[in-house]
C-alpha cells in the first residue's frame, strides 16, 4: 500500500491529478501511520496539491484537503514556513473555508515553534491575512486567527510587529466589518492584555482597550453585557486590576450598579457587572474591595434573595467565588444573621430548584465551606460549622439524599460538599454520629458511573489525608478506608465460583 501511494503522489507532483486518483491517494494515506511518510515526503509532493486547491472543483478541492491534512502535520514548522509560505498565504485567501482551516491551523503549529514564528514575523502579508481571518464567517476561522495572533504576541518583537506598525491599521480596519468582529477583536486584545504588564502597555497605547472601556460604559445596554465579560477576564490578573482601577473603570462599573435601580433594563447587564466585582474580590483584597464598594456585597446579597432564579444563579456563583478564600469568607462573615439566613435560602434551592440552579448552589457550598489545613484556626473551625449547620436543620442528611438520586451530575455534586469538608473534625464527628454513613462511603456499589466514581475517590482521599481521622473514625472505619484509597476508584472485588459437577 505504501508503495502504491508513493506512486500516486509522484503522479500528482508531475501532472494534474483526475479525480479517481485523488480518491485513491487519500484512501492510501488513511492507513498509513505519519512516521512512514516523512523520509520520502518532498516539496514538489506539497506544492502539486497546493495548486489544485485553486481548481474550482469542489470535489477536487475536499480530497486535496484530506491529503493535505495528512501529510503537513509531519513536516517540520520551520521547514514549512521556509518552503511553503506562498501556499499557505494563497490557502488563507481562499474562497473556501475548509481550505482556510487547514492552512491556519498549520500557521498555529508554525506559531508555536519559536524559531518558525520569526519567519512568520519576516511575513508581513502573511501576518495581515491572518489579521483579515478575523473577519472570516466561519468562526472555526476565526478563533484560530486569534490563537496564533496570540501566540506570535508573546514576544517582544510579536507585539512591536502587531501594534507598532501598519499592521495595528489592518486590526482597526478589520474591526469595522460588524459588530460580532469588533468583539473578536477586543477578545484577541484582552488575551494578549493579560500576559504581561508589558503586553497590556502595548494594547493601551493601541487605543483598542479604551475603545473596549467606551462601549462597556456606554448607554447600550447589550453591548454593555457583551463587553463585561472581557473587561472580566483582563481583570483575572493583578496587572489587569491595577490597569482598571488607574483608568477609574472600577469606579464607574460601581456607579453604574447603583444607578441600576432605576434602570428596567439593567437585568440584562447587572449579572455581568456582580460577577465582575466578585473576580476583583479574588485577584485584589475581598476586604479592600468590599469596603471600598459596599454596593457590591449589597447586590449580592439582593439577587440572592430574589425571586428571580437567573438572579438567584449568579448571587450564588459570585458568593462561591468571594467565599473561595479565606479573606473573602471573613467578609461574608462580618454580615452575621443576614449571610445565615442566605445559607439557609440556599440549602433550600440546592435542594428544591431546577437542576442547573441546584449544581451551582452545591457548587458554592463546596467554595464556601472549603478550609485548607494550614488554616484550620478554632475560629475558621467554628465558623465553617455554623455555615453547614444554617443550610439546613439537618444539613448532612440534606446532602446524602442529594447523593443518592439517580443524576449524576447532583451526585457528584453532594460528593463535592462533603470532599469539600472531609479534612474538618467537626465534619468527621457528624459524619461518623451519623448511621450508615461510613458504610455509604466505603460502598462502591453506589457508583454507576466514572465520573461518581471519581468524585467518591476524592472524598476518601481527602478523609485519609487528614491528620485527625483515624482518632475520630477509629482504626477499624480508618483502615478500611486507606483500603479503598490504595485500591483506586475503580477496583472490582474478585468473586470467586465454585464448579459443581453436574451443573448446567
Amino acid at each position: 500500500m505504501a508503495e502504491a501511494m508513493w506512486e500516486l503522489l509522484e503522479r500528482a507532483a508531475s501532472r494534474p491529478a483526475p479525480p479517481e486518483e485523488l480518491r485513491a491517494l487519500r484512501l492510501a494515506l488513511q492507513g498509513l501511520p505519519p512516521a512512514a511518510l516523512r523520509p520520502r515526503l518532498a516539496e514538489r509532493h506539497l506544492t502539486a496539491l497546493f495548486d489544485l486547491l485553486s481548481g474550482g472543483d469542489r470535489e477536487q478541492v475536499s480530497a486535496c484537503v484530506s491529503i493535505l491534512e495528512r501529510l503537513l502535520p509531519v513536516l517540520d514548522p520551520l521547514y514549512m514556513i521556509q518552503n511553503l509560505r506562498e501556499e499557505l498565504q494563497k490557502g488563507l485567501f481562499h474562497p473556501d473555508d475548509s481550505v482556510k482551516i487547514l492552512t491556519i491551523s498549520q500557521v498555529g503549529r508554525i506559531v508555536e515553534n519559536s524559531d518558525a514564528v520569526t519567519e512568520i514575523l519576516n511575513s508581513p502579508e502573511l501576518l495581515r491575512q491572518i489579521i483579515n481571518c478575523i473577519g472570516g464567517e466561519k468562526i472555526a476561522v476565526a478563533k484560530e486567527a486569534i490563537k496564533s495572533l496570540s501566540r506570535i504576541a508573546q514576544t517582544q518583537e510579536g507585539l512591536e510587529a502587531l501594534f507598532v506598525s501598519s499592521l495595528l491599521s489592518d486590526l482597526k480596519n478589520v474591526m469595522a466589518t460588524s459588530d460580532i468582529v469588533r468583539y473578536r477583536v477586543y477578545e484577541l486584545i484582552v488575551e494578549i492584555s493579560s500576559v504581561s504588564a508589558e503586553s497590556l502597555n502595548y494594547c493601551a497605547k493601541s487605543g483598542l482597550i479604551s475603545e473596549l472601556i467606551g462601549e462597556l460604559t456606554g448607554d447600550d445596554m447589550l453591548v454593555r453585557a457583551t463587553c463585561i465579560e472581557m473587561v472580566t477576564s483582563l481583570a483575572h490578573t493583578p496587572h489587569g486590576c491595577q490597569y482598571l482601577a488607574q483608568q477609574g473603570v472600577i469606579d464607574k462599573i460601581s456607579n453604574i450598579i447603583v444607578g441600576a435601580e432605576s434602570d428596567p433594563f439593567s437585568g440584562f447587564y447587572l449579572p455581568g457587572f456582580v460577577k465582575f466585582f466578585g473576580t476583583l474580590a479574588v485577584v485584589d483584597s475581598a476586604q479592600q474591595i468590599c469596603e471600598r464598594y459596599p454596593v457590591f456585597v449589597e447586590k449580592v446579597f439582593e439577587m440572592a434573595e430574589s425571586p428571580d432564579p437567573t438572579m438567584i444563579g449568579v448571587a450564588v456563583d459570585t458568593l462561591g467565588i468571594l467565599g473561595s478564600n479565606v479573606e473573602g469568607k471573613q467578609v461574608l462573615e462580618k454580615t452575621r444573621t443576614r449571610f445565615q439566613n442566605l445559607l439557609n435560602r440556599i440549602g433550600h434551592q440546592a435542594k428544591n430548584a431546577p437542576t442547573e440552579l441546584r449544581l451551582r448552589c452545591l457548587d458554592a457550598i463546596s467554595s464556601l465551606l472549603y478550609l485548607p489545613p494550614e488554616q484550620q484556626t478554632e475560629d475558621l473551625l467554628r465558623m465553617t460549622e455554623s455555615w453547614f449547620s444554617s443550610l439546613s436543620s439537618q444539613p448532612l442528611e440534606l446532602f446524602r439524599s442529594i447523593s443518592t438520586q439517580p443524576f449524576p451530575d447532583l451526585h457528584c455534586g453532594a460528593l463535592r460538599v462533603f470532599t469539600a469538608i472531609a479534612n474538618q473534625p467537626w465534619a468527621q464527628k457528624l459524619m461518623l454520629d451519623s448511621p450508615g454513613f461510613v458504610e455509604y462511603v466505603v460502598d462502591r456499589s453506589v457508583e454507576p458511573d466514572k465520573a461518581s466514581k471519581d468524585a467518591k475517590y476524592e472524598l476518601v482521599k481527602a478523609l485519609v489525608n487528614s491528620k485527625t481521622i483515624a482518632e475520630i473514625f477509629g482504626n477499624q472505619y480508618y483502615l478500611r478506608l486507606r483500603a479503598y484509597l490504595h485500591e483506586g476508584p475503580y477496583y472490582v472485588k474478585a468473586v470467586s465460583t465454585t464448579a459443581v459437577e453436574g451443573a448446567e
